[in-house]
Order: C-alpha cells, then sequence, then structure tokens
C-alpha cells in the first residue's frame, strides 16, 4: 500500500493536468531573452543583423520529478529598399517535459516582422509581427498509473488504466501577431524604450485534448509588453522590462531591473557585466547575473519561490541558463553605423 497510494495520487493529478494543461501558457523568468515569447513584433529590436537566443529551465526539483523547458529563436534583421524600413525573419522552437507521465509540448513557429520608419531623425519605428506554426503534444502511456490498477490489494500493471484515448500524440496549428512602437530617447541611441500588445492563440478553434470526445480549445493571451534602456554614467546603463499577461481567468505580472557595466572602450567593450533581479509578482524572486564577451552572452538565474507552494518546495523553484549570439555581418547592407534601425 505505501507504494501504491503516491501512484494513485500521481494518476489522479495527470488527469487533472490533461484536462487542464492548456490553462496557461509555458513562461520563463528571463522573459527577455526569449523575446519571440512575448511579442512577435520585438523580433528584430536587438543591435545586430542576427541574434540567437537560448533559454533552458528545470523547475520544482525539490517538490516533484522536474519540469524541463527549453526555447530557441533566431532572428536575422534586412533593411528594406532604399528608405529606413526594416523586416525581420526568424523562428521559434519550444519544448517542455513536464512530470512524471513526461507530457511532451514540441512547437516550430516561424515569425515574420515589418519595421516602419516613422522618423528621418531618429530611431522611431512601428513594428508588427506574425507568427505561426505547427505545436505537438505527447505523453508517455506506460508512466500512467490510474486507481483502475488497483486491484484491491495493491497496484497491478497488467490491469487497464481505464483511459479511453488510444493516441498518445496529437497536434495543432497555433499563431500570434503583435504590434510593437520602439524609439530612442533624446539624441543618443543607446537610451531607447519600446511597448508592444499581442494576441496569442488566435486559432482559438484547436482541439487541445487527448480524449476524442473533448472539447478543450486553446485558450486566447493577451500580453503588454514595455521596456527601458538608459545610461547611468558613461560606462554602465540600466535595462527595465515588464509583461502583463492575460489567459482566461488567469493573470500574470512580471518585471525586472538589470545594471550593466561595460570594460573596455565604450564603443567596443571587452565585456559587459549584467546584474539584477526580476519579480514575478506573488510567485518569485529571481536574482539573474549575465556576462557579454564580444557577440557571445550567458546568463543564470534561480527563482526563490514566494508563493503558497514555498512551504512545500522549501522556497525553491527553478534555475534558468540563458545563452544568446548577436552579432552584425561584414556586408554591404548590414545594419551596423545605420543611422536609424530597429533596436533596444
Amino acid at each position: 500500500m505505501k507504494r501504491t497510494v503516491p501512484q494513485f495520487v500521481c494518476g489522479i493529478l495527470l488527469l487533472f493536468i490533461l484536462g487542464k494543461s492548456q490553462a496557461q501558457d509555458i513562461h520563463f523568468s528571463q522573459f527577455f531573452e526569449a523575446p519571440l515569447l512575448r511579442n512577435p513584433a520585438l523580433a528584430g529590436l536587438f543591435n545586430g543583423d542576427l541574434r540567437f537566443q537560448m533559454v533552458y529551465r528545470n523547475q520544482w526539483n525539490s517538490v516533484t520529478d522536474a519540469y524541463s523547458t527549453g526555447n530557441f529563436n533566431g532572428e536575422y534583421k534586412v533593411p528594406v529598399g532604399s528608405g529606413s524600413d526594416f523586416m525581420s525573419v526568424g523562428a521559434q522552437v519550444l519544448f517542455d517535459k513536464a512530470g512524471t507521465a513526461a507530457l511532451s509540448s514540441t512547437h516550430i513557429l516561424p515569425v515574420f516582422n515589418y519595421h516602419k520608419s516613422l522618423s528621418e531623425e531618429k530611431n522611431k519605428y512601428l513594428s508588427v509581427g506574425f507568427m505561426a506554426g505547427i505545436v505537438q503534444k505527447s505523453i508517455d502511456r506506460s508512466k500512467i498509473t490510474t486507481n483502475s490498477q488497483f486491484d484491491g490489494v495493491g497496484y497491478n500493471p497488467n490491469w487497464s488504466d481505464g483511459e479511453s484515448f488510444n493516441n498518445p500524440t496529437y497536434s495543432y496549428f497555433d499563431g500570434s501577431v503583435g504590434m510593437s512602437f520602439n524609439s530612442q530617447i533624446g539624441s543618443k541611441q543607446e537610451n531607447n524604450y519600446f511597448v508592444g500588445i499581442s494576441y496569442h492563440h488566435f486559432n482559438r478553434s484547436a482541439k487541445t485534448s487527448f480524449y476524442n470526445n473533448s472539447d478543450n480549445k486553446l485558450i486566447a493571451k493577451w500580453v503588454a509588453s514595455a521596456g527601458l534602456r538608459t545610461n547611468a554614467t558613461e560606462s554602465s546603463y540600466m535595462t527595465f522590462h515588464l509583461d502583463y499577461s492575460k489567459q482566461g481567468p488567469y493573470t500574470e505580472t512580471i518585471g525586472g531591473a538589470m545594471y550593466s557595466v561595460r570594460f573596455g572602450e565604450v564603443a567596443k567593450p571587452q565585456f559587459v557585466i549584467h546584474g539584477g533581479v526580476v519579480v514575478r509578482w506573488n510567485d518569485a524572486i529571481v536574482p539573474i547575473a549575465k556576462l557579454d564577451k564580444g557577440p557571445i552572452s550567458i546568463s543564470l538565474s534561480y527563482d526563490a519561490n514566494v508563493s503558497k507552494l514555498k512551504s512545500a518546495s522549501k522556497g525553491r523553484g527553478g534555475m534558468e541558463l540563458g545563452l544568446a549570439y548577436q552579432k552584425f555581418f561584414e556586408k554591404n547592407n548590414t545594419t551596423e553605423g545605420a543611422a536609424r534601425c530597429p533596436r533596444f
């Protein structure tokens, strides 16, 4: 019985997850390192021609089997015509594996973004982005245990789990649209800000269940985003990010600040050290450290849980590792040195 009760409970929790897993989307504490997850109109808002970003999260080892989540996005920015307009193309690949039954999600979402210049004198852009692709979900049915497999004495693996779904995999089309506005502050291009809004899961009719007779559908999500970067001294600057999202009855507010110090020449520093904190309201406080060396950046954060789960988690949440590669190309139509280009 001591082994059967946990298996029974896990089975019940699993069935609950299968029915409610679409209530809230995957999210990261280093949300600023996954811009396409926030808003497809944030593609291309960086100082470079090419950017790759990766974030990996490992969560709740202290409570249950860890939730492992990885996000990879790539963006390529090119000028359009002879004016100051730009476009960005790229893709986001997202993977998540959750719990004992290995409930897995894989998202492959190409993105396109157009940046329209609104000024001939400084960086001021209105951007519209579109992202859409395929999502596949799967589960390892061999790891499912339910009360139907309790034979009166204990857990019997030879008995059927009693569930009616036959296919452990299903897929659906998903998409997002967004808009953002970014502009420099004053005469310095490195002082700038952006605001944006996005609508995720516009294909709300998509079926999101392993059960054929389920009416479980995608729940649309709105995300409002903002960011500000401003010099603190000649060799340092501050960066602020804020997101508010609403998905059905669920809301999330997350924001943070980073202080960054350049070492070496201000224009082309040898390296940059960043330190800061992110707060996920009523959930976690997240210290973050980051290092830039040439085109490569590496960041590390750890959630200190402050929600109602803290007694079970003992204050421990999730660790995240971020890795980014960002650079200009040596070519005729590079954005390096451009008087105006979308950036943050």
